[in-house]
């Protein structure tokens, strides 16, 4: 790698037409990564590749203008003191806020990079056209947010963010949902069928952090390995398993808690308490996010609670 401050003229001039061509093309791919899911955001993106590829074009005509016709093939890797990025194929899929933190992070290098050319040239018309380089990527965030402004009619915002909420509900909600769900009911049946075998609040207390611990685990690496999002659109993989593992493991917890207090009635009353407001929550997730009638969501969660939860009774009665 070189260091920036040894670069000559023809060298800068032959970066900037790299970096331009390389933001001309990550512009591009979010546009391309966003145009199913929020084709307003693509068309603001469509609209800075454009800006980019006029930057680009004028580079090279003064390159060949001082230079001739051969660039030299001169990369940001080549140079120090550049932020070396992920790959915007290796994002995917891609979310608004993501992309719009890449872009702005992009604009605010490439500016920062103009204005420290230009103060390093001696020609002037080089000097001239990198300094008006830096004041149009100044701009740049401008006339993202005027390009928002045309592109971005209020129904197309509105549809955008139903396309945002049925992601974060693939991505997020429904593994956490699942998690929750498992955590909370499968672990009744080993937490009170040790509490009634045993009538010892910290054998039941071990047993349920065991059960939910090793839940969590288990329904984690589950989700994770059941598809890698490319296709199904819900996301990074180890990111849904890691959701899906956590809350299952809270919701096991959660009512495994409360056998810390010694006294055995005191606790499983309010571990049966506390078992109520996992299923009360839990139904009001399935109603809020997965449109399901509140009665039918509470029917069905309580049903399938107040099962698992005899199985553990029985069980430890007997």
């Amino acid at each position: 790698m070189k260091n920036f401050e040894t670069l000559s003229e023809r060298e800068i001039l032959a970066l900037a037409i790299s970096l331009e061509e390389e933001d001309e093309r990550i512009f591009a791919d979010f546009a391309e990564g966003l145009r199913q899911d929020f084709p307003g955001s693509a068309a603001v993106f469509d609209g800075m590749r454009d800006e980019e590829s006029g930057h680009r074009r004028r580079l090279i005509e003064l390159y060949r203008q001082k230079f001739g016709e051969h660039i030299l093939l001169i990369r940001k890797q080549d140079v120090k003191g550049f932020v070396q990025r992920k790959p915007v194929w290796l994002m995917r899929p891609l979310g608004l806020d993501l992309v719009r933190k890449e872009a702005s992070a992009i604009e605010l290098e490439t500016r920062l990079f103009y204005e420290k050319a230009s103060a390093r040239t001696q020609d002037a018309s080089i000097r001239q056209l990198l300094d008006d380089l830096a004041q149009e990527e100044r701009a740049h965030e401008d006339k993202a947010q005027e390009l928002e402004e045309t592109k971005l009619k209020p129904e197309t915002r509105q549809d955008e963010e139903r396309a945002r909420r049925r992601l974060f509900v693939l991505q997020i909600v429904q593994p956490g949902l699942a998690g929750l769900m498992d955590g909370s009911v499968s672990t009744l049946a080993p937490v009170f069928a040790a509490a009634f075998a045993t009538h010892s609040t910290w054998a039941s207390f071990l047993v349920g952090m065991a059960a939910s611990v090793g839940a969590g685990i288990s329904m984690g690496f589950a989700e994770a390995l059941s598809d890698d999002g490319s296709l199904t659109g819900r996301g990074h993989p180890w990111v849904r398993g890691l959701v899906c593992g956590a809350m299952t493991s809270l919701g096991g917890v959660g009512h495994t808690l409360p056998f810390l207090i010694p006294n055995f009635h005191l606790a499983l009353a309010i571990a049966f308490v506390v078992v109520l407001v996992e299923l009360g929550v839990i139904t009001w997730i399935r109603h809020r996010y997965m449109d399901t009638p509140t009665l039918s969501a509470a029917m069905q969660v309580a049903l399938g609670g107040a099962l698992v939860f005899a199985t553990g009774v029985l069980i430890g009665s007997s």
